[in-house]
């Protein structure tokens, strides 16, 4: 399991609500819960430390992604989800003969046709 949380920062996070309530293409992005729930910073933080504490373990730890800057963000969440999956070491499932055979005679079928 691979547990991401995009760390914004407050001055980040106000200068993202000014834009979405500037821009009108993005006035349905903001909710006047946002800034009401904005009062409530330092408690939130107080929550996901708790969270992170809690529930981060060794086969399935938090990582906490700066992401004020969007394409660095993007990037280590790619850079992540890229290593989660090499430690896994994916194969293609193998074939037995009888599939294989089976296969082949599908194979031959095609090709007149």
């Amino acid at each position: 399991m691979l547990k991401i949380f995009l760390n914004v920062s407050k001055e980040e996070q106000r200068q993202r609500f000014l834009a979405r309530i500037d821009e009108p293409a993005k006035n349905w992005k903001f909710s006047p819960a946002d800034a009401k729930n904005r009062l409530l910073w330092d408690r939130y933080m107080e929550a996901y430390e708790d969270c992170f504490s809690h529930t981060s373990t060794p086969w399935a730890p938090w990582y906490v992604v700066p992401a004020d800057q969007k394409p660095y963000c993007r990037l280590l969440v790619a850079l992540l989800i890229y290593q989660s999956l090499a430690k896994m070491k994916l194969e293609y499932p193998a074939v037995g003969k009888e599939r294989r055979a089976e296969l082949l005679n599908i194979r031959k079928l095609l090709e007149v046709e």
